[in-house]
């Protein structure tokens, strides 16, 4: 699916003030991680066909783009921001509180003891700040002090260390030893390579 209706659709899963479901409130649902995708299409069709569509109205997966450096190239990803876990939109009691809980792969709510508790509007709201953000993320595949290769610009075969990560801009730090001096130089993370 492309990234952008993604985006859109949890934009719109996550506004709070819908005037339809005043008493509906956003619960956070445990499940097995890497079946964020599975467990929603299930509980999906679990709320059709068991008529509850007044009580559960979404079912979101939280996400954001990011910029993955991969062999050498910028790839754009779509990173979960809670890995085993989704948001859940609903007006709960029995009935609906019994159909996800019994969806395949739901390990339970998020709660104190054993009662299932929403989360406030506040962090629904800085969740979908979160996800919405529009500058794309790199995700560093590197450390600090890790020792990496430069592959070009002006320091290409040239060995160092990384100073500092700068995740926000994809870019490092890499302290290079030149004339018997470590020299720091700023690159793209595309310049270097682990050793």
């Amino acid at each position: 699916m492309d990234q952008q209706k993604i985006v859109s659709e949890q934009k719109e899963a996550l506004r709070t003030n819908v005037p339809a479901q005043p008493n509906a409130k956003w619960y956070v649902i445990h499940i097995q991680t890497s079946y964020e995708q599975r467990v929603k299409q299930a509980l999906e069709q679990r709320v059709k066909s068991l008529g509850v569509e007044d009580k559960i109205f979404d079912v979101v997966i939280p996400t954001r783009e990011i910029v993955v450096v991969k062999k050498g190239k910028k790839t754009k990803a779509t990173e979960k921001v809670f890995p085993g876990y989704i948001l859940v939109k609903m007006i709960l009691d029995d009935d609906s509180w019994l159909v996800v809980r019994t969806t395949e792969g739901v390990t339970g709510f998020v709660g104190a003891g054993l009662k299932p508790t929403p989360i406030s509007e506040k962090e629904v709201e800085a969740i979908m700040k979160f996800v919405t953000q529009e500058q794309p993320k790199f995700k560093a595949k590197f450390s600090v002090g890790e020792a990496v290769k430069i592959t070009e610009g002006p320091f290409t075969d040239f060995l160092g260390t990384i100073e500092a990560i700068d995740e926000e801009k994809g870019k490092v730090k890499v302290l290079v030893s030149i004339f018997d001096r470590e020299t720091p130089v700023e690159l793209d993370f595309l310049q270097v390579t682990k050793l």
